[in-house]
């Protein structure tokens, strides 16, 4: 996988390498933008030489092209009450708030099927555009209510951030990677990959969810001691 486009950390050193990190997450999983968010604080405060590479995973691979309403969905598929959907919307936005992200939920807003977005990150890896495709996806979808699983929606996002739109709606019209796509989450399946976020460090540490930024702080700094034998 290609290195993302980010400006290079500067390089310590304690660490002869870039710690590698791999990331499977899902554009509809509020909580990957939150710890994403949370581990890239901890990553500038520890001022930690990285290297992060965005895999796909999709939370409702089964979700129909229609989607369906966010709120249905959760008590559908975790049973939760109202007054416990309401207290986890208002927790996420207030942690979103807390690293700079935007959270908009609202009554109407759509859970939607993302085997297509996935494919479009795919694509924005070759052109090293994933990280900022990622990055707008989450925005698109959680501020700003966009359908991902419009083909010409996913398009004019790739072009808003300086993808060629044409090519973007080619790649979605003719599938070219789906294939691809399927055997990467295969494979993170048959790794043990059951639920997202996962980051694994260095290709060997697997941390489960959105740890928060103190302990993925206290993480960084086991792993550099680790690294530095």
């Amino acid at each position: 996988m290609n290195t993302q486009d980010r400006p290079s950390a500067p390089s310590t050193a304690q660490s002869p390498t870039p710690l590698r990190i791999d990331v499977v997450s899902d554009v509809m999983c509020p909580w990957c933008i939150i710890g994403y968010r949370q581990l890239a604080t901890a990553l500038e405060a520890t001022d930690t030489d990285y290297e992060l590479h965005w895999h796909p995973f999709e939370l409702n691979p089964e979700m129909p092209a229609e989607g369906q309403n966010l709120r249905e969905h959760i008590v559908e598929k975790y049973g939760a009450t109202p007054e416990q959907s309401e207290q986890n919307r208002a927790q996420m936005t207030k942690l979103g708030e807390d690293l700079g992200f935007d959270f908009r939920f609202e009554p109407e807003m759509r859970m939607h099927n993302t085997f297509d977005a996935h494919q479009l990150l795919h694509w924005a890896e070759t052109q090293n555009r994933k990280h900022a495709l990622k990055q707008a996806l989450f925005s698109a979808h959680f501020t700003h209510h966009r359908d991902l699983s419009d083909t010409s929606v996913l398009a004019d996002i790739a072009a808003e951030i300086g993808l060629d739109r044409d090519t973007a709606l080619e790649v979605l019209q003719d599938q070219r990677f789906a294939g691809a796509v399927r055997e990467v989450q295969n494979f993170w399946r048959s790794q043990g990959i059951q639920g997202v976020p996962a980051v694994i460090f260095d290709q060997k540490h697997l941390v489960s969810g959105a740890q928060g930024v103190e302990n993925f702080t206290n993480i960084l700094g086991q792993l550099a001691e680790i690294r530095q034998g």
